[in-house]
C-alpha cells in the first residue's frame, strides 16, 4: 500500500501539487455512498481543516455520486486517480494529436459527472447560443459535450489514417517499440542509443506523450526504426487507453517490443504485470518481447548479481541488462536488436552482371552486403538477404545461392 501511495504522491507532484497528509482505511468493500466509512469521512474532514488542504485525491476511481457526497461532507474539491492522471496528460500534451486525445478522454470522463463539475464547463458554454425550449443547462452541456466527442473522434480517425499511410511507407523496415511503466527509462534509452539529444528526458511521470521514432544504425547495413511510446501506469484510465489507441497502434505494428523495466524500482514485478495487462488490452499480448532491465547503474552490485541470476533462469533468451548513462551500457541492447533484425535473413552468394547497376544498388540499400568481388566479368556478392529480396534478385535474372 505504501508504494501505491508514494506513486500517488508522485502523480500529485507531477501535477503541481504538494501532499500535506494522507488518510488510509482497510475495508472489505467501499461504501457505495462515500467510498470511505462514515467515521473515516469525518476523520478526513478534520484532517483537511488541520492541514489547511484545498484538494483531496483518492487512489481509486470514484463513482460520480461518491465524489459529490465526499465533496459535500468535506467542503473541498475531490479528485480520483483517473482524473488526476487526465489532468497531468492535459498539461503534458504538446502535439495537436496528443491534445485531442487527452481532451477526448477528459470529456468521456466528465460526461457522467456533470452534476459536480460545472466549473470545468465554462470554456464550452461560449458558443451555445439560443437553447431549445424547456432544455435545462445540464442537458445543454451533455449535448454539447457529445457533439465535441463526435468531432474529436472524427479528427482522430483522420490522424489514424495518415499514420497508416506513414507506416505503409516503412513496411519493409525492421521496427521496434519501447514500452513500459512510466519513468522506466524508455526516453533515456532512445536518446542514448540514437545519439539524439533532442529527445526530451525528465525524471517525472509521463514525461513523454507523443510517439517519437528514430532510425538506429546497428551495423552490417542493418537498421531499426525505434519508437518511444507513452508510459503505462497502474489503474490507467480506460478512456485514456482508448483515446491513445491510434498512437499506441505503433505497438501493434512493431516487429519487436522492448519492454523497459526499471531494475532499481522495488516493485518492478508489479509494474511489469501492469504493462503486460495494458498490452493485452491493445491486442499485443502475442508480440515478440525483449525485456530490457534499465537503470542497472542504480542497483548495488550484490543485488544486481542476484537479479541477473534470477532473470537468467526465468527469461534466459529474452532479457538484457542496460544503463543509458554508463559507457557501452547499451551494448547488450544493440546486440539483441542486431540478432532480432537478422531473423528471417540468410547469408547468400549473389552473382549478377556488371551492367546491373540498379539491382546492385537495391541489394546494398535493402540487404546487408558483407563482401564484393569480381569473377569472370560478374559481380559476386556475399550478402544477408530476406526471402522477398532474394525473390526480386532471382526474377531480375541474377543467381542466388546459399553456401553451407
Amino acid at each position: 500500500m505504501s508504494e501505491h501511495l508514494q506513486e500517488l504522491e508522485q502523480l500529485v507532484d507531477t501535477a503541481g501539487g504538494l501532499v500535506v497528509g494522507e488518510v488510509t482505511q482497510h475495508i472489505d468493500k467501499p461504501n457505495p455512498a462515500t467510498y470511505l466509512g462514515k467515521g473515516k469521512v469525518e476523520e478526513l474532514r478534520l484532517a483537511i481543516i488541520d492541514k489547511d488542504a484545498s484538494l483531496v485525491v483518492f487512489d481509486d476511481e470514484l463513482s460520480p455520486s461518491q465524489g459529490k457526497n465526499i465533496e459535500d461532507a468535506t467542503g473541498q474539491r475531490v479528485m480520483d486517480r483517473a482524473e488526476l492522471i487526465l489532468d497531468i496528460f492535459a498539461t503534458r500534451a504538446r502535439s495537436s494529436e496528443a491534445k485531442m486525445q487527452v481532451e477526448l478522454a477528459q470529456l468521456q470522463y466528465m460526461l457522467p459527472r456533470l452534476m459536480r463539475m460545472w466549473a470545468h464547463l465554462e470554456k464550452f458554454r461560449g458558443g451555445i447560443g439560443v437553447r431549445g425550449p424547456g432544455e435545462t443547462q445540464l442537458e445543454t452541456d451533455r449535448r454539447l459535450i457529445n457533439q465535441r466527442i463526435k468531432l474529436l473522434k472524427g479528427r482522430l480517425d483522420d490522424v489514424q489514417k495518415s499514420r497508416e499511410v506513414q507506416r505503409s511507407s516503412r513496411r519493409d523496415a525492421f521496427r521496434a517499440s519501447l514500452v513500459g511503466y512510466t519513468n522506466a527509462g524508455k526516453s533515456s534509452i532512445l536518446r542514448a542509443i540514437g545519439n539524439a539529444p533532442e529527445v526530451f528526458v525528465e525524471d517525472r511521470l509521463f514525461a513523454t506523450l507523443d510517439p517519437l521514432t528514430r532510425e538506429i544504425d546497428l551495423g552490417e547495413n542493418l537498421k531499426v526504426l525505434l519508437t518511444d511510446t507513452v508510459g503505462f501506469i497502474r489503474k490507467l484510465p480506460h478512456n485514456l487507453v482508448a483515446s491513445f489507441r491510434a498512437t499506441l497502434e505503433e505497438v501493434n505494428e512493431a516487429d519487436l517490443l522492448l519492454h523497459v523495466i526499471d531494475a532499481s524500482h522495488p516493485v518492478w514485478e508489479e509494474q511489469r504485470q501492469v504493462v503486460d495487462q495494458v498490452l493485452a488490452e491493445l491486442g499485443a499480448a502475442e508480440k515478440p518481447v525483449l525485456y530490457v532491465f534499465s537503470k542497472i547503474d542504480a542497483v548495488p552490485e550484490p543485488e544486481l548479481l542476484a537479479l541477473r541470476e534470477r532473470i537468467g533462469n526465468l527469461l534466459p533468451s529474452s532479457s538484457v541488462f542496460v544503463s543509458s548513462v554508463t559507457e557501452r551500457g547499451l551494448d547488450p541492447l544493440r546486440q539483441a536488436l542486431l540478432v532480432a533484425a537478422r531473423k528471417g535473413t540468410q547469408v547468400a552468394e549473389i552473382r549478377l552482371r556488371a551492367e546491373d547497376g540498379k539491382l546492385l544498388a537495391e541489394i546494398y540499400r535493402t540487404g546487408s552486403v558483407l563482401s564484393q568481388r569480381t569473377d569472370d566479368g560478374q559481380i559476386v556478392l556475399r550478402a544477408r538477404v530476406d526471402e522477398q529480396l532474394a525473390g526480386r534478385i532471382t526474377r531480375s535474372g541474377a543467381s542466388v545461392a546459399y553456401p553451407r
